[in-house]
């Protein structure tokens, strides 16, 4: 991996990281005062969410380029991540419909969360 590249990967991974810790938080605390189900649900949203921003970490990763390259590289690393989230939730949908839908969604979004939380701890 070059220079650029690794200084492009150490933030964006980082990003992963956080989002997968507040996903396990997140699930915790659900499954200690909502009950396991729900704690379950949210924890299956917190994984959508870092499926997704692990795909699309993998895709920029990589390579480097001049500033088209690198534009097309993230617009299609967020297709991909949006493909990813939406095969993965309609998935669940058809695979566990006994999901608790509100924790589902709430552990998606507090995990989705963690790119605001970067951005105010930069």
């Amino acid at each position: 991996m070059s220079d650029s590249a690794a200084g492009i990967a150490r933030p964006v991974f980082r990003i992963v990281a956080l989002q997968l810790t507040i996903a396990v938080l997140f699930s915790a605390l659900v499954a200690l005062f909502a009950g396991l189900e729900k704690g379950w649900s949210a924890a299956t949203g917190g994984a959508i969410a870092v499926a997704g921003s692990l795909v699309y970490a993998l895709i920029v990763a990589r390579g480097n380029g001049d500033a088209k390259a690198i534009f097309r590289r993230h617009f299609r690393a967020e297709m991909v991540k949006v493909f990813i989230t939406a095969v993965l939730f309609i998935t669940t949908l058809v695979l566990f419909p006994s999901a608790a839908w509100l924790w589902l969604i709430l552990g998606f979004a507090v995990t989705t969360l963690a790119y605001w939380f970067s951005l105010l701890a930069s």
